[in-house]
């Protein structure tokens, strides 16, 4: 007669006595926590989302392009109107943001890069000469102030190569133009203070026309707005640098 052996399977996670017995006893490992599926979570409804500013805030400009066919848009004319001016805020944003370096020039491009720049651009021009040690301080002040206000048009070029003879001691020198006219002049990095910073920089720009844009659609780009972020990112930077001085002379 054959063996048979039965084996016995209970439900999955449940315990009998004998076993709970054993386990307060540390004979048994505890018992491992019954299976729970996580909580569904319904995938959100993007047409139940009410259409407000923050709605509008939200979509890129393709979307807002798309959403011009939205019927619950044509039954909101604020919304509608609204929609248009972010568009047109985005559209002139992508216009005015076109720089963001200090580019390089020769004299054959002077009149295309700086003379013909537009009237709405405001053009900085450094002139300088390789080897000279301030000719790099005023550059880096200047490679900042590129990167922060790409709404205006920085650019360096050998100062002979500009002005033939012009005199070293000169240097460096900033011409600002605008409209094809030449603004403002600035001749030596003591122009610029005792210091040579990029925020005393933009003071010393800014000091009578708007010359620093962050080009930045639909905002106020005034030179006094300018001014004010400038001395307030000076001020938070001179206090910095008074906490970092009076933490040194602690140690």
């Amino acid at each position: 007669m054959g063996d048979y052996h039965f084996v016995y399977k209970d439900v999955e996670g449940a315990s009998t006595q004998w076993d709970d017995i054993q386990r307060k006893l540390g004979n048994l490992p505890e018992k491992p926590p019954a299976f729970k599926p996580p909580p569904f979570t319904p995938a959100s409804d993007q047409d139940s989302i009410p259409k407000d500013k923050s709605f509008i805030d939200s979509k890129t400009e393709e979307e807002l392009e798309f959403l011009e066919d939205d019927l619950d848009l044509d039954d909101d004319r604020f919304l509608q109107e609204y929609r248009k001016k972010r568009l047109t805020e985005m559209r002139e944003a992508t216009k005015t943001v076109r720089f963001g370096s200090v580019v390089p020039i020769s004299g054959s491009d002077f009149v295309r890069e700086v003379s013909q720049a537009g009237p709405d651009v405001w053009v900085v021009v450094l002139l300088y000469k390789d080897g000279y040690a301030e000719c790099g301080v005023l550059m880096k002040c200047l490679e900042e102030l590129a990167v922060k206000y790409p709404g205006t048009k920085f650019v360096k070029i050998v100062s002979t190569d500009c002005i033939p003879n012009y005199p070293d001691h000169n240097l460096p020198t900033l011409l600002v133009y605008n409209n094809g006219a030449v603004k403002a002049n600035y001749a030596g990095l003591r122009s610029f203070g005792r210091r040579c910073t990029p925020e005393g920089v933009a003071l010393v720009l800014c000091q009578s026309d708007p010359v620093l844009n962050d080009g930045q659609g639909g905002t106020d780009r005034s030179r006094d707005s300018v001014i004010e972020g400038v001395r307030r990112k000076l001020i938070e930077k001179v206090v910095k640098e008074h906490e970092d001085d009076d933490g040194s002379s602690s140690d």
